[in-house]
């Protein structure tokens, strides 16, 4: 049999793509040329991934089960349509604020050649620090809708990378735990891993492998199955089988491989806020991210008072003076104890009764009063609420939120990432931004790069965090040093930062209130800027900050960034990084139980001279924590800055041009 084949050459973009009788290629190029994305038909449509010539992915196959049958052999390829992306956008909220995104994209036709003649578009975006496809569900002649049992996206590693990843027990999760490093090759099958996962390559080169622009679909996870790395789709819970069910035309969230042959490439990418739909909201000037209290961390904690402590006006009042005084943006308000702020006689924080209703405070609080005199201080109300109890009555409460004066939700133990979960989330802060509330996830999935899309968001928990203090031994900075190669690639975590009372590890023990901390206070410190969020929480009592060495530091840190550099990195070992806001550069060096001395290269400063504070480790910060050395200089950008970390330690620095 004669073969035909038909080779096109689009030089002006470089992209090459040919289709022949038996099979069919489609190739795309990153704009410098160095990942090469490639797509075969084969039995099942099969992708390949490249960086710098080095085979990263190899034979990956793709296909679906529908309700109305399997999607993946029998295919045809229709005519590629190629296009490059160049497009420039602000974040309200996020690592960076001026954003430039250039890209490639091809989108792919695969239609089936027999009944029922099914239609799924493939699209690829290639940029320089990553490649993303996703699937387009176009309207068809015969189908309205569609029903997915499963998504079959496989990524086939080329040889034996090592892994960091976060196992999870099932898909009903607070996505909490601690991250594995060990060699794909030693990974068990079947075990489910929460995404982002990290694997470094030979020669120095990272991938993560993640998503974005998760809207209106099932969450993914990853598992190893037959030696092949596959994606799962977090089921529904009426129907296991059932993962996503919508109306055509639809579309897949992003599969995001990270790319680059520097940690720090990662770190720096934007690719999650370039792959997500543009702002949704309007009016964008009411939101103001910000630094917060977290009164239940501590244990609601006052001094000797003239007041009964509890959920009445004056406890209250006298965490909005602290924030007050110190330029905190915000206070929260949980409850008292096990108690609520709003009617509920479950006394249980996690399952809220059946009478529980979020639009009456308990009787002591009167919401509005509170309100009032916040914003007379210049501080705003954020109020915690059990997800299930909020969207009971969520117009009712949005609607009564707004008239009291509230500014932003914690919504908490949301545990899943199923369609109908992502909906809800996504009707929660639409509908919140139209009330001008922020919201802060708890209990709750990665991030997908939504805050581009829906800027009132600015964190989200899903990580094993400081909370864990208050009750257990599972905190240390050997699990710290992994959230900036892991879970803060996919963006901001709300960590319960702040805790000011540190002890070694050897007099650690559990306190409810007034928890211990290990790690210096230093750590503590830099760890505000080592993860992204856009409201980090300030979680001690007031006596624990105040006049307190370091406080005067996290006063003053921003949230948002207009840039973000990574100096120096080694995964699991440390991190060292540079966020700069309206011309002041902030560095945060955090460290795991390895002491050890950096060199900090400068050279990201640019021209002239700069005045220098720097917080570090203090000599007896093995003995003593909470000591730090601080100290004022002059540097350039060609200085390089020797600095020694403790076991579980950091520094901090912030450097400010001379006038």
């Amino acid at each position: 049999m004669r073969r035909y084949s038909l080779i096109i050459s689009l030089l002006a973009v470089g992209i090459i793509f040919s289709v022949s009788v038996r099979a069919a290629s489609v190739n795309l190029y990153s704009p410098d040329r160095n990942i090469h994305f490639s797509l075969t038909l084969n039995d099942y449509p099969v992708y390949n991934v490249d960086f710098k010539k080095q085979a990263l992915i190899r034979n990956s196959p793709i296909h679906f089960e529908f309700d109305d049958g399997s999607f993946g052999r029998n295919l045809t390829v229709g005519k590629p349509v190629f296009r490059t992306g160049d497009e420039s956008y602000e974040l309200i909220v996020g690592k960076a604020r001026y954003l430039h995104s250039k890209y490639r994209e091809v989108t792919v036709p695969l239609r089936e050649t027999q009944s029922p003649f099914r239609i799924v578009n493939l699209v690829v975006r290639a940029f320089d620090d990553g490649v993303a496809f996703r699937y387009e569900f176009p309207e068809q002649t015969d189908r309205t809708a569609y029903i997915m049992y499963d998504e079959f996206t496989a990524f086939s590693l080329v040889g034996d990378p090592t892994a960091l990843a976060l196992f999870l027990p099932s898909y009903t999760s607070s996505h909490e735990g601690k991250y594995t490093r060990l060699k794909y090759s030693e990974m068990a099958s079947s075990k489910l891993m929460d995404m982002p996962v990290l694997f470094e390559f030979e020669n120095d080169v990272f991938v993560a492998i993640t998503e974005a622009d998760v809207v209106n679909y099932a969450g993914m996870y990853l598992s190893k199955e037959d030696g092949i790395l596959r994606g799962k789709l977090s089921p529904s819970l009426d129907n296991e089988r059932v993962k996503v069910k919508a109306a055509l035309p639809h579309k897949s969230p992003w599969r995001v491989l990270m790319i680059g042959d520097r940690i720090g490439d990662l770190v720096e990418s934007n690719i999650l806020t370039h792959l997500a739909s543009p702002c949704k909201i309007a009016d964008t000037s009411w939101i103001k991210p910000g630094k917060t209290t977290f009164t239940w961390w501590n244990g609601n904690m006052t001094p000797d008072t003239t007041f009964s402590p509890g959920n009445n006006f004056e406890t209250n009042r006298y965490y909005i003076d602290f924030a007050a005084r110190n330029h905190i943006e915000y206070h929260s308000i949980y409850g008292y104890a096990e108690q609520p702020w709003y009617s509920d006689d479950g006394f249980d924080f996690g399952n809220p009764s059946p009478r529980a209703d979020i639009t009456k405070p308990v009787a002591p609080l009167d919401m509005k009063a509170i309100c009032d005199y916040a914003k007379s201080q210049g501080v705003g109300i954020h109020l915690w609420t059990n997800w299930k109890a909020l969207y009971a009555k969520l117009d009712e409460a949005l609607a009564l939120f707004e008239q009291w004066g509230i500014a932003g939700m914690m919504v908490d133990f949301m545990d899943r990432d199923d369609q109908e979960m992502i909906l809800i989330q996504e009707e929660i802060l639409a509908k919140a931004a139209k009330h001008h509330l922020f919201i802060q996830f708890h209990g709750s999935s990665k991030p997908s790069g939504l805050h581009r899309t829906y800027p009132n968001e600015f964190t989200r928990e899903g990580t094993l965090n400081y909370e864990c203090f208050k009750w257990g031994f599972d905190m240390s900075a050997d699990h710290d040093i992994s959230m900036p190669f892991t879970r803060v690639l996919a963006g901001a975590t709300d960590y319960h930062l702040g805790g000011f009372r540190a002890v070694p590890v050897s007099q650690f023990k559990v306190q409810y209130t007034h928890p211990l901390v290990t790690g210096t206070r230093c750590h503590m410190m830099a760890m505000y800027i080592a993860l992204e969020s856009y409201l980090h929480m300030v979680c001690d009592t007031p006596p624990s900050y105040e006049g307190q060495p370091g406080f005067d530091f996290i006063c003053s840190l921003p949230t948002v960034w207009d840039e973000t550099r990574v100096i120096d990195a080694k995964v699991n070992e440390y991190f060292a990084v540079a966020r700069k806001k309206d011309g002041v550069w902030y560095v945060g060096i955090i460290n795991n139980t390895t002491p050890r001395e950096l060199t900090v290269n400068l050279d990201f400063l640019g021209t002239g001279s700069f005045a220098a504070e720097i917080y570090s480790d203090a000599k007896d910060a093995d003995d003593e924590p909470n000591h730090l050395d601080y100290k004022k200089i002059t540097l350039t950008s060609k200085d390089l800055l020797n600095v020694k970390i403790a076991s579980g330690g950091g520094a901090v620095m912030r450097i400010s041009q001379e006038q």
